[in-house]
């Protein structure tokens, strides 16, 4: 079956189109199970629904979050998600995406101690809950931007992503480097921990240094080659947050299991020149984590957004023919996600990309749960359409039709421009007009350098 937009008015219809393509969706009769609770770190959810992180590039020049970023946070909390995992925060100026993402440091806490108390009080006031708030400590490597103008910092030289964005062997950190920086990590949970976050994030996925390092296989020294090696600074930032957790603050990550390049160095690939996935590095990895380090949850995911978009969120429509049927890509990422609640039975894992279903998305993640393939979904892009989601569900049964995710791709085309962002289509008033301003900028360009 070739790709082709979203068509389905029935969970029939999807569960049909998905055995054509010799895929299996877990579609649950109804969404009861999302109503429950769920336990881990010592700390229980009321329910299993959460909002993955999404880039707004809102923030103030200093980094701090302004009331755009507070708005959306605070829709969420309202909205009924027990679980906020906010968006990459940046630890280090080197290492911010844009002069909008957020950026935690003493002379930003105070800021951030005000929005995570107003984003706490406005869910307690519209649910009777606070959601567990995790901050993501993020150091976006290859696509570092810090200034408005690439400044990459790369693990190694990767052929297939440096069609896309230009580098040379003098981006490639050294592995002082490296050992300085996880470190920061460290300081950066004890950060995360003041300003009033339930946890942190030390984000290894979707392309970023610290994802790009666990397929560093061509890199000389200790952070490449060998297994050992590639997942050396992962455990070591890890390592250095784990002394700030407590009862009360936890340490977490959100992983990516498979990079999907077609031809590459990527984690979770079977080799070098075989895309195809094989999960037996990343159930190692995450059960170091678990056993050994004692991470008691975890977010996965997969993919690049900036190169491989179709395995990371499949869409409807985007800045290139996905090579596979959407639901091809939903399959891979549940089945990948699965294979690791298997092998590591004792972690909480939290499932991603569900938002192409549209308004099955719920009985997908119900069904997900139900099967044992995870214990809850963070949602991306439809947090973003429709902050009221998890209420929805949990009030409903179902989510709104008119109110999903239509997997445009505009919240994509905004953050990689360094546009504030959210969904144009949805929140028009708000969005919108940033929207045009991207299409102004974008027909400016000549042909050949138009994203």
């Amino acid at each position: 079956m070739p790709y082709e937009p979203f068509r389905y008015q029935t969970a029939g219809e999807l569960q049909t189109a998905a055995e054509a393509l010799g895929v299996s969706l877990p579609l649950a009769a109804d969404t009861a199970v999302l109503c429950t609770s769920v336990r881990f770190a010592g700390m229980t959810l009321p329910n299993r629904l959460g909002t993955a992180p999404m880039e707004g590039a809102d923030a103030l020049p200093n980094g701090a979050p302004s009331e755009l970023t507070a708005r959306r946070y605070i829709r969420n909390a309202e909205g009924g998600s027990a679980l906020v995992w906010f968006e990459a925060v940046c630890m280090t100026g080197d290492g911010r995406s844009s002069a909008g993402q957020l950026l935690l440091n003493s002379d930003t806490l105070d800021a951030f101690k005000r929005l995570t108390e107003r984003v706490k009080e406005a869910g307690l006031r519209a649910n009777g809950y606070a959601p567990l708030l995790v901050m993501q400590v993020n150091h976006s490597g290859r696509y570092a931007n810090p200034g408005g103008k690439p400044a990459p910092k790369i693990a190694y030289r990767h052929p297939y992503l440096e069609r896309f964005r230009p580098a040379s062997d003098a981006d490639i950190v050294s592995d002082d480097y490296l050992r300085k920086l996880e470190e920061k990590y460290g300081e950066a949970a004890a950060l995360a921990k003041k300003a009033g976050f339930d946890a942190a994030d030390i984000k290894a996925c979707h392309g970023y240094l610290s994802a790009e390092l666990l397929s560093a296989l061509p890199r000389p020294g200790a952070y490449g080659g060998s297994y050992e090696n590639r997942t050396r600074f992962l455990k070591n930032a890890v390592a250095a947050a784990l002394p700030h957790a407590d009862a009360g603050f936890f340490i977490t990550a959100r992983i990516g299991i498979y990079d999907g390049y077609p031809e590459s160095y990527g984690f979770g690939a079977a080799g070098k020149d075989d895309p195809a996935p094989d999960y037996t590095e990343p159930i190692r990895l995450l059960g170091e984590l678990h056993e050994r380090y004692g991470l008691a949850a975890v977010n996965l995911t997969m993919g690049n957004p900036y190169v491989t978009t179709h395995v990371t969120r499949p869409f409807d429509r985007g800045m290139y023919d996905p090579p596979e049927h959407p639901l091809t890509g939903i399959a891979r990422m549940i089945d990948g996600i699965a294979a690791v609640k298997r092998a590591v039975p004792g972690l909480t894992v939290y499932a991603s990309a569900p938002s192409y279903l549209r308004q099955f998305a719920d009985l997908f993640t119900a069904g997900a749960v139900e099967e044992g393939r995870c214990d809850g979904m963070l949602f991306g892009r439809l947090s973003f359409a429709d902050p009221d989601f998890a209420n929805e569900i949990l009030k409903t049964g179902r989510l709104d039709p008119k109110h999903v995710c239509l997997t445009c791709g505009k919240c994509g085309d905004l953050i990689r421009s360094h546009y504030p962002t959210g969904c144009a289509v949805r929140d028009t008033q708000t969005y919108l007009p940033y929207y045009r301003q991207y299409l102004a900028g974008r027909a400016a360009l000549p042909e050949n350098f138009r994203g």
